[in-house]
C-alpha cells in the first residue's frame, strides 16, 4: 500500500497523514475506529459537549474506540457550558483533543496535563496566534470551502500563509489543511502548500461507518459544490448561539432557499424556528433539516469504507507527488 511520510506521520506514529474531522453527530466510534485502523487518526465528534442535547452518547461512542489511538473534538465555546464533557473524555486517554471555534487557552493545560496533544482548528492568523499562545501541538488551517461552521478565508492561500507564520513563530508546530479536501488531489495539494497532513470531513461524512443518514448521502451524491451555501441565518433561526464571526455551510434545501440571504431578518427572529427545526430533525425532513457538507460534495459519488477512502486517497496523492499533477490527467481517475 502507498505511504506518504510527513512530520505528522513520523512524530505521531500513524501510517498516513490523514485525520478524520470530529464532525458532530457524524464521527462516532465506528468511523473513528475504522480511520485509525486504516492508518489515519480518527477524531470523535464531541460536538457541543452535550450542552444543547440530542447528540450521541459520548461514553458509548468512546467505548467503540478502546485500545486504539484516537482523538476527541469539541466546539470550544460550548465547553464553557459543559466542561465536564472534556473531563469525561480525558478519562479515556485520547491521543489528542481537537478544539475549534473559541479560545483554547482555558482548556489546553488540562489537556496537556492529561497527557494528550492539543489540536486547534483556526480560520485566521488571529486564531493561529491564540492557538500558539495556548501551546497547541498542531494547528488545522480551515478554509471556507469546508462543510459545517467556518469563517471567510479560503484553503489555498490560508494554509501557506499560516505555514510561513509558524516558520517564524513556532516551527515545530505541525500544520494540517482542511476545507475542500476529499481525494488524493486535495491531499497532494495540501502537502505542496506546506501542510504536514490533511483533516478530512465531507469525504468521511459519506463513508460506510459514519452516522450520516443514508438519505443525506444520497442527496449529497447527486449534488455539486454549487449547491452548497454558507450563511449565518440558519443558526440564528435555530437559536444556536454561534459567535458572529462563524457561518454555516450546508447543502441547499427549501429552508436555506427561503432564509440564507436574509441574515438580518433571521437575527431579529432568533430562535423562532427552533421547535420546527427539532421536529424536522426527528422526522428526517430534509426540506428543513440540514445536510451538512462542504463544497467537496461534488466529489462524492458513493459511500465506501473509511479504509478504502484512505487507501485510494494516499495512492492517488503519492502518484501525483511523484510524477507531477499535470503530467497525467488519468491520475485524477483514481477512485476517490
Amino acid at each position: 500500500m502507498a505511504v506518504v511520510k510527513t512530520r505528522l506521520t513520523e512524530q505521531w506514529g500513524i501510517r498516513h497523514p490523514v485525520l478524520c474531522a470530529p464532525m458532530a453527530l457524524i464521527a462516532g466510534g465506528r468511523l473513528v475506529a475504522a480511520v485509525s485502523d486504516a492508518g489515519g487518526l480518527g477524531i470523535l465528534g464531541g460536538g457541543y459537549a452535550g450542552a444543547l442535547g440530542g447528540e450521541p452518547d459520548l461514553e458509548k461512542e468512546l467505548a467503540l474506540v478502546r485500545g486504539r489511538k484516537f482523538g476527541v473534538g469539541f466546539i470550544t465555546w460550548a465547553l464553557e457550558r459543559a466542561s465536564q464533557a472534556l473531563e469525561a473524555a480525558l478519562k479515556h486517554s485520547p491521543y489528542c483533543v481537537f478544539l475549534s471555534f473559541g479560545e483554547p487557552k482555558p482548556y489546553a493545560k488540562r489537556i496537556h496535563d492529561a497527557g494528550a496533544k492539543v489540536i486547534c482548528q483556526v480560520q485566521s492568523l488571529r486564531h493561529a496566534e491564540e492557538a500558539l499562545d495556548a501551546g497547541a501541538d498542531a494547528i488545522v488551517a480551515q478554509g471556507t470551502e469546508a462543510g459545517g461552521h467556518g469563517a471567510n478565508r479560503s484553503t489555498l492561500p490560508l494554509v501557506p500563509e499560516i505555514r510561513d507564520f509558524l516558520a517564524k513563530r513556532a516551527p515545530k508546530t505541525l500544520l494540517l489543511a482542511a476545507g475542500g479536501i476529499a481525494d488524493g488531489r486535495g491531499l497532494a495539494a495540501a502537502l505542496m502548500l506546506g501542510a504536514d497532513g490533511a483533516l478530512v470531513g465531507t469525504r468521511f461524512w459519506a463513508s460506510a461507518e459514519a452516522l450520516t443518514p443514508q438519505a443525506m448521502t444520497d442527496r449529497a451524491a447527486r449534488a455539486t459544490g454549487d449547491e452548497t451555501v454558507r450563511t449565518k441565518a440558519i443558526d440564528a433561526l435555530r437559536g444556536v448561539p454561534w459567535p458572529q464571526e462563524f457561518s454555516f455551510r450546508v447543502l441547499k434545501n427549501k429552508f436555506t432557499d427561503e432564509w440564507a440571504h436574509r441574515e438580518t431578518e433571521a437575527d431579529a427572529a432568533r430562535g423562532s424556528l427552533a421547535k420546527a427545526y427539532a421536529q424536522a430533525r426527528a422526522q428526517q425532513d430534509l426540506d428543513m433539516y440540514l445536510t451538512v457538507v462542504g463544497e467537496a460534495t461534488g466529489l462524492l459519488h458513493d459511500r465506501p469504507s473509511a479504509a478504502s477512502i484512505i487507501e485510494n486517497m494516499v495512492a492517488q496523492a503519492e502518484s501525483l507527488l511523484k510524477r507531477g499533477a499535470s503530467l497525467d490527467f488519468r491520475a485524477s481517475k483514481v477512485a476517490s
